[in-house]
């Protein structure tokens, strides 16, 4: 059969539905360019639709309720609807999956990009269809971007990973490390910069990796798309401690264009812990990259992944976790529960923590992360920083992000979308975004560091106490933000 022929008059409407990671939107949203190039009408996912896609997420045991439940919600809109399933789960759990009343194909990983040619006419069958390869033959790499509104564009530059994290099931679920090259990616941004995006995020599973089957790397890559016309903002979604080099924070602190962000995985802050996951550094490494950072930003933020209630953590190394955390000067965290996965090295370990504990270990760790964003912006609070304004309006004001991670809300006005901005921030109260005023229209051809952080004496502000040592959150300032 002949995909054009059979397709491209089509009539037919599709929806789509994400689970999980920014890559997997940004995957999805490329699926939908595929659908539209058959002239496919593409609806919002709450609507009648003749075909459902679900894009699915493998990271926590919730993937199979999380699925049961989009596909049925899909049914409800639509009984005789045309039901695809892929994604991480799919590639993981294919059996599982095609068991799920009202799902007519499962597409794995090495397959997800060939729906169009799998389904055929979208006719349902009798029994569900399962296209799924072993996942060490998905070795090729398919671009992908996607975006929220109109501003800010996540690019997919790297897919997969090597590591062997005890936790995670991505290297089963994505395959091998693997990316383009810088010329391919430099392509692809020209194509977003061009349709009006002011921001790229660069996402992937692994993207410190970037070129480690080439004589290409991530700063190699850092350094042309810093280049590039147009672009006023570039921002990485997240890097591994062992693979963010000094090279690296240094070109950021310079560069025209990468933004004073840096989301850093730590999973724990027991170095016993790190030992457990098969994380492939310490605490002491993970400090002295943040440290690093500061002395050479003093205004960026840093964000923290990190994992509760793993096989093995006891309250003590809970504990000590828990002390690393509230001294490092962080501006975020964000925070999982562990989550029992097949076939990963954690299941084995033993030391198995409850779920009741799991979850109150998490709600410890999130009022951590509560306080430390107000600090961190509180801090930042009579200074001047560049921001992106979204489309997104909120009791009567517009947001959007400054360069270094902070959502600014000021008055609504329908000019600023889409304009980077000069604002000084003026107002903060838990849980809500800063509160600004616009003072001028910022440059993008200048370095954004010019616009350093001064409070009104003129001196220059860090993220550190009146002692001189690293901000930390005390008990006494969670409570507050609870009592707040």
């Amino acid at each position: 059969m002949d995909r054009n022929s059979s397709i491209s008059t089509s009539t037919k409407s599709v929806a789509f539905y994400t689970l999980g990671c920014k890559l997997n939107f940004a995957e999805t949203s490329t699926l939908k360019r595929h659908f539209e190039g058959q002239r496919f009408t593409i609806l919002p996912f709450d609507k009648k639709s003749d075909i459902y896609v679900i894009n699915t997420c493998s990271v926590t045991q919730d993937a199979n309720r999380d699925c049961r439940k989009v596909v049925r919600r899909a049914m409800r809109q639509n009984p005789n609807a045309y039901i695809v399933v892929t994604g991480c789960y799919a590639q993981l759990e294919p059996d599982e999956i095609a068991s799920i009343e009202g799902v007519d194909l499962v597409v794995g990983a090495k397959e997800k990009f060939d729906i169009l040619q799998l389904a055929g006419n979208f006719e349902k069958c009798d029994q569900t269809i399962v296209h799924r390869s072993d996942v060490n033959k998905a070795v090729d790499f398919h671009h992908a971007f996607s975006s929220s509104d109109r501003t800010r564009a996540f690019l997919k530059v790297q897919d997969g990973c090597d590591y062997t994290c005890s936790f995670c099931t991505i290297p089963l679920a994505r395959g091998k490390s693997r990316s383009p090259s810088i010329a391919q990616i430099l392509d692809n941004a020209k194509q977003v910069i061009g349709d009006g995006y002011r921001e790229i995020v660069l996402t992937g599973v692994n993207v410190g990796d970037f070129g480690n089957r080439t004589d290409e790397t991530f700063i190699n890559l850092l350094r042309k798309m810093d280049r590039l016309p147009g672009l006023d903002r570039i921002r990485i979604s997240s890097i591994e401690p062992n693979l963010l080099t000094d090279e690296i924070i240094d070109f950021v602190a310079d560069s025209r264009t990468v933004q004073p962000h840096f989301h850093i995985p730590l999973q724990s802050g027991s170095d016993k812990m790190l030992k457990l996951m098969k994380r492939r550094y310490q605490t002491d490494r993970y400090s002295k990259r943040v440290e690093r950072i500061l002395n050479r930003m003093p205004h960026a933020c840093i964000g923290v992944d990190v994992i509760t209630g793993h096989p093995g953590e006891t309250e003590k190394l809970f504990q000590t976790s828990m002390e690393y955390l509230q001294e490092l000067p962080a501006g975020y965290l964000h925070v999982f529960t562990y989550s029992e996965r097949p076939n990963t090295t954690a299941t084995g370990i033993g030391g198995n923590v409850s779920r009741q504990i799991r979850k109150q270990r998490t709600h410890k760790l999130r009022r951590i992360s509560e306080q430390k964003r107000f600090d961190f912006d509180s801090s930042l609070l009579g200074t001047t920083r560049p921001v992106l304004f979204e489309q997104q309006v909120l009791d009567g004001g517009i947001s959007g992000w400054s360069d270094n991670y902070i959502r600014v809300s000021v008055p609504y006005d329908p000019d600023l979308v889409n304009k980077i901005v000069l604002c000084r921030l003026d107002h903060k109260f838990p849980g809500e975004p800063v509160q600004g005023r616009v003072e001028t229209v910022y440059n993008p051809g200048t370095v954004h560091r010019a616009v350093e952080p001064v409070n009104a004496s003129g001196e220059l502000l860090r993220y550190f106490n009146t002692n001189g040592n690293a901000a930390k959150t005390s008990t006494n300032a969670i409570n507050t933000i609870e009592q707040n």
